[in-house]
């Protein structure tokens, strides 16, 4: 069989699950040998998370009786009739608009649910990971080499103190950090690690409740996982796609540097 080119059409198919599945292994390297494709695949999969947690809550509410009618083709005359869902995508689309992709990043399910919120802070993670840790010339805005400024300036942002764990036992290096926006937080700090085989971690921190919860989550069955945990006012979460023993080791040394961090 003669092997296809493939295309931007692909990826949407691969991330609905539209792919056959003989073609999986061609298409796989083919986003392998095309860095943009590859990285745009990240950014669709940021997207849908997005989209989904956007409209998680609405989606379960029970469709007004006006729309039924509209969708139905039972609108008053002089209403606009739709007999197709673009519209839904429309919606959607505007609302990430309006609020940006950090502000509606929220939990739509997962491995080790904890509670709505717990859900938020890992998937609000993830997607920053799958945008950032792709990034090569643009992945943090302070480098690891200006690493003071870097814990003072983000822990200044945030409202906590912010301190950038030493991972070199566990093999990782500090690449730098990023400011991101929370919509439900405020903002949120990103620290970003890489290894001797370019194998990135994220570090992501942010302001939470009083609350206490950990647990491991997983947006996607083949995408990075979040190790997460909720204490003394904090939420924070280690993402990655290392094996989960592996991310756990790590997620436990970050977690037990940060609150020695926060103490001294």
């Amino acid at each position: 069989m003669t092997r296809r080119d493939f295309s931007e059409r692909d990826i949407h198919m691969a991330l609905d699950g539209e792919l056959p599945g003989e073609e999986r292994m061609a298409y796989d390297a083919w986003l392998e040998a095309n860095p943009e494709m590859k990285a745009k695949s990240a950014r669709y999969i940021a997207d849908r998370a997005a989209l989904r947690a956007a409209l998680a809550g609405v989606m379960d509410e029970p469709v007004p009786a006006r729309l039924k009618a509209a969708v139905l083709g039972e609108a008053p005359a002089r209403a606009p009739v739709w007999r197709s869902r673009w519209w839904l995508s429309a919606a959607a689309a505007a609302v990430l608009m309006v609020g940006g992709l950090g502000g509606y990043v929220a939990g739509i399910g997962g491995i080790g649910r904890s509670g709505e919120s717990d859900d938020q802070l890992a998937e609000q993670a993830i997607a920053a990971h799958v945008i950032y840790a792709a990034e090569k010339r643009h992945a943090v805005e302070v480098p690891a080499s200006d690493k003071d400024h870097l814990q003072t300036w983000l822990s200044n942002r945030v409202g906590l103190k912010v301190v950038a764990p030493d991972l070199a036992a566990e093999g990782f290096e500090l690449v730098g950090g990023r400011l991101l926006p929370s919509g439900e937080h405020g903002k949120a700090a990103m620290l970003l690690y890489e290894d001797a085989k370019g194998e990135r971690i994220s570090l992501f921190v942010t302001a939470e409740s009083a609350a206490t919860a950990k647990g491991t989550y997983a947006a996607e069955a083949d995408g990075p996982e979040a190790v997460y945990w909720l204490d003394k006012g904090y939420g924070c979460a280690v993402v990655g796609s290392l094996p989960r023993e592996r991310l756990s080791d790590v997620a436990k040394s970050a977690y037990g540097q940060l609150l020695a961090g926060i103490s001294s």
